[in-house]
């Protein structure tokens, strides 16, 4: 089936390894198995990325959405979890310093333990999804929506199609990547993790996911935002004093904005909760922790200009998913 034959898409949030789930939602959405693999007779489905990791059926999922990917009933952009599995096996270059693009801390390790132990006895296999992940596009723009994993950096885009062409990366581009820095640095940091500031003072916070951190992510759409609270936008909260305190001309300075009257943008990433609805009338984020026995949620475009909260579909896991398919919180 060609692109042009698909009267609508289906746009899929962050999965991390949640297969049950995910084959409830293209059920829900009205995919069926033919072959082997979840098609729709008339739509296709894209993914935001963040199939692997921290869920409990990993190699299933990569390996559904990878047959729907081969038989052009899916498309997937390049989550950042996918990335910092392919720099965490991709060794580093003689000269450079680096046993591997992303090094082989505890922490480093925690995020991705449950992906490298579903590929342990499958070597061939893992090395074929890491194949896989090099070649993700970055991002989709058709002629009226775009998805990222992220954040829609417009003028990190604009470089990176007249330096590179196109939307995929290459083995060198990667190993630059690394690089803190450099414009591949900036574009990966972007485009797969968003924007974010530095909590001021050098406070930390302790994360959901137990991890402790010094930086915040960001909105890219707040309107002459004055005080850190109106940029936050992560489930973990700022401290109280600080979500007070006006925002520094710097950090100002450093937020992107994706104005209303671009096209509607779907990205993953962020960890939403409550009830699945846009953002903005043009922005849809479609990660509800899933993995988290939140929601995995997809939104089913038809070329709409404005993102209309009926048209969320989603599974909710803690509710419809038994506890020994769902994995739970990790």
């Amino acid at each position: 089936m060609t692109v042009a034959a698909f009267e609508g898409y289906d746009l899929i949030g962050d999965v991390h390894g949640c297969a049950v789930s995910l084959r409830m939602l293209l059920d829900r959405l009205g995919y069926r198995r033919q072959g082997g693999v979840y098609r729709h007779p008339s739509r296709q489905a894209i993914f935001v990325g963040d199939i692997v990791d921290r869920g409990p059926r990993i190699r299933e999922a990569v390996q559904l959405v990878r047959d729907m990917e081969d038989a052009g009933a899916a498309r997937i952009v390049m989550g950042n979890h996918e990335y910092n599995l392919l720099c965490y096996c991709t060794p580093g270059r003689p000269g450079s310093g680096m046993d591997y693009l992303r090094s082989h801390t505890p922490r480093h390790h925690r995020i991705i333990r449950e992906t490298l132990g579903e590929y342990e006895n499958h070597p061939q296999e893992r090395q074929e999804v890491l194949d896989w992940i090099l070649q993700m596009p970055l991002f989709l723009e058709l002629d009226d929506f775009r998805v990222i994993h992220a954040c829609w950096p417009q003028a990190l885009i604009d470089r990176f199609r007249a330096e590179y062409g196109g939307n995929r990366i290459d083995a060198d581009f990667l190993h630059r990547s690394v690089e803190t820095g450099s414009f591949e640095f900036e574009l990966m940091d972007r485009a797969l993790r968003g924007t974010h500031l530095k909590l001021p003072d050098g406070e930390e916070i302790i994360s959901k996911d137990g991890f402790r951190r010094r930086f915040f992510r960001t909105k890219f759409w707040a309107e002459r935002p004055e005080y850190y609270a109106d940029v936050v936008f992560q489930p973990d909260p700022l401290p109280e004093h600080v979500a007070r305190r006006r925002l520094r001309p710097g950090d100002r300075a450093a937020l992107l904005r994706y104005g209303p009257d671009e096209k509607p943008l779907f990205i993953g990433h962020y960890w939403r909760e409550g009830k699945p609805g846009p953002i903005t009338d043009n922005i849809a984020c479609l990660d509800y922790s899933a993995v988290k026995w939140g929601k995995l949620v997809a939104y089913r475009f038809d070329h709409e200009k404005i993102i209309d909260p009926a048209k969320f579909v989603w599974v909710d896991v803690a509710r419809e998913v038994p506890v020994s398919y769902s994995g739970g919180p990790s």
